[in-house]
């Protein structure tokens, strides 16, 4: 992520949304940064932007609503990128495998933002409906391995559900106890889709 400077002057007359870009920017890298949304201030982000903190609350009432933004900017170009790691693969059981691989590089490139957005005290108080696309996109490509007779005909929102739990305890694990040998992602996502799914990697 690129590193917004402290040295960054005033935006000129009508660049309010450039700054707002800004704001958000330097608040996902330092949430990344963290691992805790309560951890994090406006003024911290301010003095990182080298603006007053009253300019962040023109564009967010709170601490709050300044991180439900960034988490799902951040949750939106997630799923821009589980769209294409999608689109390069044919068949509807390595689309599948593709998706949920994806979600797991990501996170070992983002721990902070993963403990934020599924782990922290927001997350309980804020339903966070923007994570919900994941979810269904999910369940959508279980429908497509059954539809194609690759999967065992079932509840695709039920499968999907057993199959986003474990991916995502075993993630969180990861990120939680980074030190423990671990086997590879990838193999644990293959049982995990033979186990829950019913489907083959290769089909």
């Amino acid at each position: 992520m690129e590193k917004i400077s402290a040295s960054r002057g005033r935006n000129p007359r009508g660049q309010g949304a450039r700054l707002r870009e800004d704001i958000l920017a330097v608040t996902l890298r330092l949430l990344d940064e963290l691992g805790d949304d309560q951890a994090l201030s406006l003024r911290a982000v301010s003095r990182e932007l080298g603006i007053a903190a009253t300019s962040v609350y023109i564009h967010f009432a709170d601490r709050d609503r300044l991180v439900l933004a960034t988490l799902e900017r951040a949750h939106h170009d997630l799923m821009r990128a589980v769209d294409q790691a999608e689109e390069e693969q044919a068949g509807p059981v390595a689309k599948l495998r593709a998706r949920v691989l994806l979600l797991g590089r990501w996170v070992r490139r983002h721990p902070g933002l993963y403990k934020v957005m599924h782990e922290s005290t927001l997350n309980q108080r804020e339903s966070m409906a923007f994570k919900r696309a994941l979810a269904e996109g999910t369940t959508a490509a279980v429908q497509r391995c059954m539809d194609a007779g690759l999967a065992p005909s079932g509840d695709a929102a039920e499968v999907s559900l057993d199959l986003r739990s474990a991916v995502h305890g075993a993630i969180s694990m990861r990120v939680n106890q980074p030190d423990h040998p671990w086997p590879p992602f990838e193999d644990q996502v293959d049982r995990f889709l033979a186990k829950l799914v019913g489907v083959t990697p290769g089909d």
